[in-house]
C-alpha cells in the first residue's frame, strides 16, 4: 500500500520508504517511477571510489548557477543514453520530474542505508552530460556519462559541504571523444511537490532551469562549430580526440574541445568572436597546453564562427595563437601555417 513522503530538501529518509510512497525500484541509482510522473536519482560518491574514482558531487558555481553531477547506470562497457540513462536524460519529454536524493550514512542498527534529500532537480538544458572516462567493475576503461544538473526554479536544495565534488587524488590526463553536441534545449515542466519554497509565478504554466536562452543558443552554436570542424577535418584525413584532465588536488576536470593528432594542435572553439570571449579562450589554452603530451611541440589555435576584429586578430597573432574561423566555403585559416 502507497504511502505519502512529503520531498521537502533536507529529509532524511531511506530508498523502501520512497518505493512504498511512489511505486519505483529500490536498487538502482536511476529509479523511475512512471505512474507518479517521478525518476529518482540516489547518488553515492563512495560507489565511484571503489573503482579509484568518483565523479558524483555538487561541482563548483559557473555563469548559470549550482550544478551537481552524477554518474549515470552501466557497471562495464562504455555507458550509452538508453535504458535508466535514457529516462534520466529525456525526463521532460517524458513528462517527469527529478528528484535527487545523496547517501547519508545508515539506518541505526541496520545496513540499510539513509538517503538525504537534495531536491528537485533538471537535466542542465545547454549540456546535458558530459563523456569522462574511468574503470569499469572489470578494471577496463571506458566511456562514462556524467549527467548535469540543475536545481529547478523555485527550489533551494539541501546542500551540504559533504556533498561538493571531493579533490582528484592524482594528476592524469585521458583521451576522450570530443564534446558531445547537444539537442536544442526544452521547455521543462512546472515544479511539484517540494515544499521548500513556493514556486514563482509565470505567464504560463511551464517554467525552465534559470539560464538564458542566448546562452544556450551560443553554447550550441559553439557545439555545432566544433562538430562541423571536425568533419572538415576528418574528411582530410585527419584524427580528432580530446582529453580529460584531472588536476590533483582539485575537483572536477578540464576538457579542451579539440585535439588534431595529425597537426598536433589544441583547438579551443567559442560560440562568438567578442574580445571577452577570445580572451577566454586564451586563458584555457594556455591552462591546456601545459598538460598535453609534448608541449613544447604543441600549437595552440582558437575556433570561431566568423572573423574577429583586425585588433582580435593582432592580439591572437601576438600570443603565437593560430585563428581559424568558418566561412561559406570551409574554414579560413586551416591548414595552420
Amino acid at each position: 500500500m502507497l504511502t505519502n513522503v512529503d520531498l521537502v530538501p533536507g529529509l532524511v529518509t531511506t530508498r523502501d520508504a520512497i518505493a512504498q510512497a511512489f511505486g519505483c525500484g529500490t536498487f538502482q541509482g536511476i529509479e523511475p517511477a512512471a505512474d507518479a510522473g517521478k525518476v529518482f536519482v540516489y547518488s553515492d560518491p563512495s560507489a565511484g571510489e571503489e573503482y579509484g574514482y568518483t565523479f558524483d558531487g555538487r561541482a563548483d558555481d559557473d555563469e548559470f548557477g549550482a550544478l551537481y553531477l552524477y554518474t549515470g547506470a552501466g557497471a562495464r562497457g562504455d555507458q550509452v543514453v538508453s535504458g535508466r540513462n535514457k529516462s534520466l536524460r529525456y525526463h521532460v519529454e517524458d513528462g517527469r520530474e527529478i528528484h535527487l536524493f545523496v547517501a547519508h550514512g545508515k539506518v541505526p542498527g541496520s545496513g540499510a542505508m539513509q538517503q538525504r534529500y537534495i531536491g528537485q532537480m533538471v537535466v542542465d538544458p545547454v549540456k546535458a552530460f558530459d563523456v569522462r572516462r574511468g574503470p569499469g567493475r572489470d578494471g577496463v576503461m571506458r566511456d562514462v556519462l556524467v549527467f548535469r544538473l540543475r536545481p529547478v526554479e523555485g527550489t533551494e536544495p539541501a546542500w551540504t559541504e559533504a556533498d561538493n565534488l571531493p579533490p582528484a587524488g592524482d594528476t592524469l590526463v585521458e583521451v576522450t571523444a570530443p564534446p558531445v553536441v547537444q539537442p536544442a534545449a526544452v521547455v521543462l515542466p512546472q515544479q511539484t511537490g517540494v515544499k521548500a519554497k513556493k514556486a514563482e509565478q509565470h505567464s504560463t504554466s511551464e517554467t525552465v532551469a534559470d539560464i538564458p536562452a542566448g546562452q544556450r543558443k551560443v553554447l550550441r552554436r559553439e557545439g555545432e562549430l566544433v562538430k562541423a570542424f571536425k568533419a572538415h577535418l576528418a574528411a582530410a584525413g585527419h584524427e580528432t580526440h580530446s582529453f580529460q584532465i584531472t588536476i590533483k588536488g582539485e575537483p572536477g576536470a578540464l576538457t579542451p574541445d579539440l585535439y588534431d593528432v595529425q597537426d598536433h594542435v589544441l583547438y579551443e572553439a567559442k560560440g562568438l568572436t567578442t574580445r571577452a570571449n577570445v580572451r577566454m579562450a586564451i586563458g584555457q589554452l594556455a591552462d591546456y597546453r601545459r598538460y598535453v603530451p609534448q608541449p613544447e611541440t604543441l600549437r595552440v589555435a582558437v575556433l570561431l564562427p566568423s572573423a574577429p576584429t583586425p585588433d582580435v586578430q593582432e592580439l591572437l597573432a601576438k600570443e603565437n595563437i593560430a585563428l581559424v574561423y568558418q566561412t561559406d566555403s570551409g574554414f579560413s585559416g586551416w591548414p595552420l601555417v
